[in-house]
């Protein structure tokens, strides 16, 4: 697989249509609400980046409070429910809105660390950002595990995380990779089983977390939501209704 946007055209064509201005003005992900009960409807596709070696987060689709919503559980388990997007710089002000309600948490998670490296709730931001961007390091990362799997792996990833610990605000690297950044927007138990919606101004918090040196927001290259308890062997169970981008 190579190191470019076109890793992901190829892959999407079939189900996405291009955004003719070239930049995200608007788009709607394929909603939750709308689906049928079990798998979470297409494009939005299960994707297994250790392909085999763990055990995955289970998503499916269930009814919530008279709607239906993404249900994820993370048990000991590792997964990525991505839905992707055509390669296009996002607008200014380009907002991604979720709402999201945690359940269960997961307690002896440690984002500083990489035994620690779990979240009962993740959605995340996929950018093609150009590998030169990245240090040495983690250029070398993101082209080891392109070459040794099939599925598409973004160059740089902005996750936004529910964490029983961090406070509300933090920004932080990955513990096991500079390509992924994290921005905690809920932050311990005080609201577990409450739905609580967010708004994310997606260039600004890009620019926040990256820094990168030419103040440049690359193009968006899908959404995703994670959950994973692989590091901590523990268990989580987290509901996500309807993600959206637009001005």
């Amino acid at each position: 697989m190579n190191d470019h946007t076109s890793s992901w055209g190829g892959r999407v064509a079939a189900c996405l249509l291009a955004l003719g201005a070239g930049v995200i003005q608007a788009q709607t992900l394929t909603p939750f609400s709308g689906a049928a009960p079990g798998s979470p409807p297409a494009p939005w596709r299960v994707v297994d980046y250790f392909q085999g070696r763990k055990p995955l987060t289970r998503f499916d689709i269930a009814a919530v409070d008279g709607r239906r919503v993404l249900r994820v559980e993370a048990d000991r388990s590792y997964a990525t429910l991505l839905h992707p997007l055509p390669a296009a710089p996002p607008a200014a002000g380009t907002r991604l809105r979720w709402r999201w309600r945690l359940d269960s948490p997961l307690l002896d998670a440690d984002l500083r660390r990489k035994n620690g490296d779990d979240g009962p709730l993740k959605v995340c931001a996929m950018f093609d950002l150009p590998l030169e961007k990245l240090g040495f390091i983690d250029r070398q990362k993101v082209r080891a595990m392109r070459a040794s799997s099939d599925e598409p792996l973004p160059s740089a990833t902005l996750c936004y995380v529910w964490d029983h610990a961090l406070a509300t605000g933090t920004v932080l690297r990955n513990a096991f990779s500079g390509s992924v950044r994290i921005v905690v927007v809920n932050s311990g138990e005080q609201r577990l089983g409450q739905w609580i919606t967010h708004e994310r101004d997606l260039g600004a918090d890009f620019l926040l977390a990256f820094s990168p040196d030419d103040a440049k927001v690359p193009p968006l290259v899908g959404v995703s939501v994670i959950a994973d308890a692989d590091n901590t062997e523990g268990h989580s169970l987290g509901y996500v209704a309807d993600i959206s981008l637009g001005p």
